[in-house]
């Protein structure tokens, strides 16, 4: 569509106010040099008047300008011409000053500055040729004035001669311009369609990567909940008399949904990161309690490998700091679970590090070191390389998805540290985790001696198991039964909500995700409602190992949750504290979930 005739002068307008705002300080060294010129023919008197109103008019013609430059779209931008040859009319009294000077080199200086103004006019309003001859129109007057001045005489023609000579170095300024102008703006052109592909390839990448993390968010569900009843089932079959041959089959069963489950665990942890939503939390961490977290598994196995583990502590070690304990056993035992699995004979050595930084800060490196075959120097480029095993004989030695490591060095990143490695081949490897902690106390105090207390038995509590899986439900039912307790069951949060308004009950336990009504939804509505349940214990069961998820959960009325597959010795430890009320069940939550 070709734009209207008001359009493309508002918009050759604009064209012009951006040229002449960009370079409108030069406009004074101009007037200033124009000045000096004049001074030798005319005298300082008129030289410094001219100067003087050409500089007023020089001002108010910058604040007109820069007033109209935000309203040029609005048609205002029309005024910019006008105003614009007024004040140039005030530099076309120059050269008509130096011709009627007398002055023996007025003449030539008269011819110069009119050169000279049009220049100046065209080159700044080089992208407007239209709106140029219309602001160098008082040259144009003062050209006239001058050849009036010299009807009848030969210099008459002399200086009619420099009219086309002037022309033509316009007319070349202005076809140049242009030209360089259309290279520039096919440039520009060329560069926004380069712009748009790549912010397409961004948007479908950030599409995929979206698509990925909702896709793994669903199959995190999708998978824990039929694992939910293969370990359940191994639980419960556990418990049951079964022959030597039998409990290993069972062990197998075990050990392989437990790998499974870290394997997906890990593939979760790397989607978080990258999407940038891995939640630390700050806490006080006893010293002496994270060790034994961290260290404890790995003692019993190294044993049954026929290793030495060995742990100690060195320098100056806080009694309790403040830190993620969760995220830093994380990164830790994968450390020594990798130490472990890769050493054949020796040991396992253990290193607690401290450094005091100041009265409140103190420096770790935990540093763990074994006896392996090591790692060359090809391979220690890429060990922290997601999807990546050092060999193929590792592979198939040991499998993994080859996320552990990277997973770790990113968490220590983002807690403010770092992980670093030396190896030699044949000797061992060294894997350094360093991070600063905020101290809370230093002394450490003297220990207490242990207790050993046996879990209750839980009284037996009539339960109303919500689950729209019905092996999940069977296996649920089972355990409780088998633990003296009565059950209801309900294949979504519809009839849940109506089960609960008929009849009490001392606890439910609400799947999240059921056709015909959620689980958060009927927790909602049985808190909201009048009936015999609204104080009741609920307990959340979630397949996501999301917090935000958990805490959706908590949000919408529960008191606990269990992820998926359930771990029924934590079940056992919740449905204990179901006399104490829901306040009883909150001071557990967290136990369900670490041990979830």
């Amino acid at each position: 569509m070709k734009a209207a005739p008001g359009d493309q002068l508002v918009g050759e307008a604009a064209q012009s106010l951006t040229a002449i705002l960009q370079t409108q300080y030069l406009r004074y060294l101009i007037i200033s040099s124009w000045a000096l010129g004049l001074l030798g023919t005319v005298g300082p008197a008129q030289a410094s008047l001219w100067f003087l109103l050409t500089v007023i008019a020089g001002s108010v013609r910058g604040v007109v300008e820069h007033r109209l430059s935000h309203n040029v779209e609005t048609g205002w931008g029309v005024l910019f011409p006008i105003v614009a040859t007024v004040t140039t009319a005030a530099w076309a009294v120059a050269p008509l000053l130096a011709w009627f000077s007398h002055a023996s080199f007025g003449q030539p200086l008269a011819i110069a500055l009119i050169i000279s103004g049009y220049v100046l006019v065209f080159t700044q309003l080089r992208s407007s040729p239209r709106q140029a001859l219309i602001i160098s129109s008082p040259y144009g007057a003062s050209a006239a004035i001058i050849l009036a001045s010299l009807w009848g005489t030969p210099e008459f023609w002399s200086m009619l001669g420099v009219v086309p000579f002037t022309a033509a170095g316009l007319f070349v300024l202005v076809i140049m311009t242009m030209l360089r102008e259309d290279r520039i703006r096919a440039f520009q052109a060329h560069q926004a369609h380069l712009i748009e592909e790549l912010e397409a390839a961004r948007d479908k990448a950030d599409a995929a990567n979206q698509a990925k993390s909702n896709f793994l968010g669903i199959i995190s569900h999708e998978l824990r909940t039929p694992m939910n009843g293969v370990l359940g089932a191994a639980q419960l079959l556990s418990a049951t008399q079964l022959e030597a041959t039998q409990r290993e089959y069972l062990s197998i069963i075990r050990n392989s949904g437990d790998n499974l489950l870290s394997l997906l665990n890990d593939i979760l942890d790397m989607t978080k990161i990258e999407a940038g939503k891995m939640n630390f939390e700050i806490i006080d961490v006893d010293m002496d309690d994270l060790h034994k977290r961290v260290t404890g598994p790995f003692e019993a196995q190294a044993e049954a490998r026929g290793l030495q583990f060995v742990s100690a502590f060195e320098g100056e070690i806080p009694t309790v700091v403040r830190g993620d304990p969760l995220r830093v056993c994380q990164v830790l035992q994968n450390l020594l679970s990798n130490a472990v699995k890769f050493t054949d004979r020796g040991q396992v050595h253990f290193l607690v590090r401290g450094r005091r930084i100041s009265s409140k800060r103190v420096g770790f490196d935990f540093v763990v070191t074994d006896s392996g075959s090591g790692i060359s120097q090809e391979d220690l480029s890429r060990l922290f390389q997601p999807f990546t095993q050092v060999d193929a004989s590792s592979t198939r030695r040991f499998g993994g998805t080859g996320l552990g490591l990277t997973i770790a060095r990113r968490m220590a990143n983002i807690m403010g540290g770092d992980i670093t490695v030396t190896s030699e081949m044949g000797v061992g490897s060294c894997f350094t985790l360093s991070l600063e902690a905020e101290v809370v106390e230093w002394a450490r105090p003297v220990v207490a001696q242990e207790e050993n207390v046996e879990v209750q038995t839980a009284a037996s509590l009539r339960v109303l198991v919500v689950e729209d899986h019905p092996v999940n439900r069977m296996i649920l039912e089972a355990w409780m039964r088998s633990a003296s307790h009565v059950t209801a069951a309900a294949e979504n949060g519809q009839l849940a909500v109506e089960a609960a308004a008929e009849q009490p009950f001392d606890l439910i336990i609400m799947d999240v995700n059921m056709p015909v009504m959620d689980g958060l939804t009927a927790t909602r509505l049985i808190r909201a409602g009048d009936g015999p349940n609204d104080q009741t214990p609920i307990v959340v069961l979630s397949a996501s190992a999301r917090s935000e998820d958990h805490e959706a959960g908590l949000l919408a009325g529960a008191d606990a949750y269990l992820n998926k597959p359930i771990d029924f010795g934590a079940l056992a430890e919740l449905m204990v504290r179901v006399a104490g009320g829901r306040e009883a069940l909150r001071t557990v939550e967290c136990l369900c979930s670490a041990a979830a």
